[in-house]
């Protein structure tokens, strides 16, 4: 009775599974059907970290063979076993030596000598015997609290005597069990399947094992996930996986805001040329493009500055776009570009004075350095913004009538036009005044009434780069940097902040953008969510709301060599608090910040070539430690090793395809 209340209480339980394998395993053996059997061997050492088992080539071949990194159960021999099903999980490593292996190989060694065509049946029967190495990677038994739920250690509770176990190669159902039943049942979904070793060939009669792993968009909310591989092997594909995934898991409930730096342009436009489709066009709704080059079948926003209107950070990224092109070939560009100039917000607010009509000068000469350059202006927006009242104001830079009058006499003008009320007549006023200056250094009228000068360094420095010496290029320096300059920008960032809190996702199309406007963009945009996800947190409007990054060439956002920035550092450290996630994808985990891969929750690895940096994975997750020859001989497009906070040890998978509205997506 007792036991019919306990399998009473079993049927609907997920290790009913292994019940119900192990009896057909003992049906199997009591019939003589060894060649349906799933049983690989015995336990000849147990400890808490390794076991070594053997096993015999039959063994082997019933099973469809045991490559390395394969799964085995181990599970007390049938005298032993207890009510309570559990097994323990264990990986092989590698090919271990038994007490008759010396004796193993002078008997091969004599039989080649003497070139025996084949082997009497015992001789075979000895020759055939062999052991594996393999790990212990915990167990699995049912849930103490929990009804009909499997619960999993990283350890073993006990062990008995070796020879009170045997080993068996499971099933897909208890693959199923073991790879899938800690994974969340709430809007999981399938990333790919199992997959133990690269070689596909399978043994005569014995097909592969096809068991589905699925991941949970939970495990990437508010943790840090870290892509790494060598480049074409299916970082991006598992990254538009990831992606999608927490779309479709959010549809209903718009909670999740994604903020893709897309520098390849590959999450936002489609690839024809490999079959590649963007994330974009599988969710024209949901997603929002913003391009720093627009394409023709990619409906996008613009990506770009209004130099007018921030000028502050437009001097600052114009001077780094020279510094990188190496076009600061002079003494009057590198004055140029280390002058530094207010936003105009802070301009307004200064009170009236010499220091407000020198910092809003400036700003003017500034602007004139651009009108010059042949960047396009909304004249009407540009006077909406800019400082009003006593000159200076608007387009009007407020010099005295005196001076006026000296500078356009010597420019051979006599009448002294209306002071400037356009950008074209603040650029040819200024213009007059750099070359008055230029010609008359002791002009009484370069002098304020307090004896000072009244241009001061920055001034002159602006002023030569307008209106520069016969021979020099000046505004034309600036000329190809026009693509980055939009009259109409608007407030992209507080429109993207927007976005994000409505549960879109935001791709930035960077494509073949300047490393300087990347950087640009990545700083300006990785601030304003922290800072926006911390006000949410310090007002108590967090809730339910997350917002998730994906960054590529990760190594350059958070080096390892140097301390990283600010705010990608308090990404790695804090942003779990505040609802902040991270993807990042590199080449080479020996490059990102030690820092970061602490923190890190979920791996995707792909191959890598390089014995350090398969050392740096380890030594930072030492659950990569038994992997790192796979991974490093293994080259299969898509053959990730994938550990998220659901799975707890390494699961090798051959990820799917990104293919999106397909009912089967294919294996990349």
């Amino acid at each position: 009775m007792k036991d019919f209340f306990n399998s009473a209480a079993q049927q609907h339980h997920p290790l009913r599974v292994l019940k119900d394998f192990l009896d057909r395993e003992q049906a199997n053996e009591v019939a003589k059907k060894y060649d349906e059997m799933r049983f690989v061997g015995y336990v000849l050492d147990i400890n808490y970290n390794t076991v070594t088992i053997i096993t015999s080539d039959p063994y082997k071949v019933a099973v469809g063979g045991i490559p390395r990194n394969s799964l085995l159960i181990m599970t007390p021999a049938k005298q032993e076993r207890i009510a309570t099903p559990h097994f323990t999980l264990l990986r092989v490593l590698d090919a271990a030596p038994t007490p008759l292996s010396k004796e193993t190989q002078q008997t091969y060694f004599e039989l080649q000598k003497k070139s025996m065509p084949e082997l009497d049946i015992f001789t075979q029967s000895e020759l055939q015997w062999g052991a594996l190495n393999t790990e212990v990677l915990g167990m699995f038994y049912p849930h103490p609290e929990k009804q009909d739920a499997v619960e999993f250690s990283g350890d073993m509770n006990n062990f008995v005597s070796a020879h009170k176990y045997r080993v068996y190669a499971p099933d897909a159902a208890i693959l199923d069990l073991v790879i899938n039943s800690l994974v969340s049942q709430d809007k999981r979904f399938k990333i790919g399947t199992l997959r133990l070793t690269e070689c596909r060939l399978p043994l005569p009669d014995k097909p592969i094992l096809q068991v589905p792993v699925y991941v949970s968009p939970r495990d990437f909310l508010a943790s840090r996930t870290a892509m790494f591989g060598k480049t074409r092997l299916g970082k991006s594909n598992v990254v538009k996986l990831i992606a999608q995934s927490i779309l479709d898991a959010t549809a209903q409930h718009s909670n999740v805001g994604q903020l893709i730096f897309d520098i390849n342009g590959e999450y936002a436009n489609d690839n024809p040329q490999d079959g590649s489709k963007s994330l974009r066009s599988a969710n024209p709704d949901r997603c929002v493009v913003y391009a720093l080059t627009p394409k023709a079948a990619t409906p996008s926003k613009p990506l770009k500055l209004n130099f007018y209107e921030q000028p502050d950070t437009a001097q600052n990224i114009l001077a780094s776009l020279i510094n990188q092109d190496n076009r600061a070939t002079s003494d009057y560009i590198r004055r140029f570009m280390s002058v530094e100039l207010l936003p105009l917000e802070e301009i307004k607010k200064m009170n009236a004075g010499s220091e407000k009509t020198r910092t809003y000068r400036k700003v003017q000469v500034f602007w004139a350095i651009l009108q010059k350059a042949g960047f396009q202006a909304d004249e009407k927006r540009l006077i909406a913004i800019a400082p009003s009242g006593q000159p200076p104001s608007g387009f009007n830079p407020g010099f005295s009538q005196q001076l006026r009058s000296a500078a356009y006499s010597a420019a051979g003008i006599q009448t002294v036009p209306q002071p400037p009320r356009s950008l074209d007549e603040l650029m040819r006023e200024m213009e007059i005044m750099a070359r008055f200056r230029r010609d008359h250094p002791s002009n009484p009228n370069l002098t304020t009434q307090s004896g000072n000068a009244l241009f001061d360094p920055d001034d002159i420095a602006l002023l030569e780069f307008l209106e520069p010496s016969p021979g020099r290029s000046g505004p034309a320096i600036i000329q190809p940097y026009r693509i980055y300059h939009h009259p109409q920008a608007s407030d992209f960032v507080k429109d993207i902040l927007k976005l994000l809190d409505d549960g879109r996702t935001v791709i930035l199309d960077l494509g073949n953008a300047h490393p300087v406007l990347l950087e640009y963009f990545s700083d300006l945009l990785s601030k304003a969510v922290f800072s926006h996800q911390v006000d949410k947190f310090s007002n108590d409007k967090l809730g339910d709301k997350y917002i998730q990054l994906y960054f590529e060439e990760a190594h350059n956002l958070f080096p390892r060599q140097k301390e990283p920035k600010d705010i990608y550092s308090r990404f790695a450290k804090e942003g779990a608090k505040y609802h902040i996630g991270i993807v990042y994808s590199t080449q080479s985990p020996s490059t990102i910040s030690g820092d970061l891969l602490a923190q890190t929750e979920n791996f995707f690895v792909a191959h890598m070539s390089s014995q350090d940096e398969v050392n740096v994975l380890a030594k930072m997750n030492v659950a990569y430690e038994s992997m790192k020859d796979d991974i490093l001989r293994a080259k299969t497009p898509g053959y990730i090793r994938m550990l998220t906070r659901s799975h707890r040890f390494v699961v090798p998978i051959q990820a799917l395809k990104f293919e999106p509205n397909t009912s089967q997506p294919s294996l990349l």
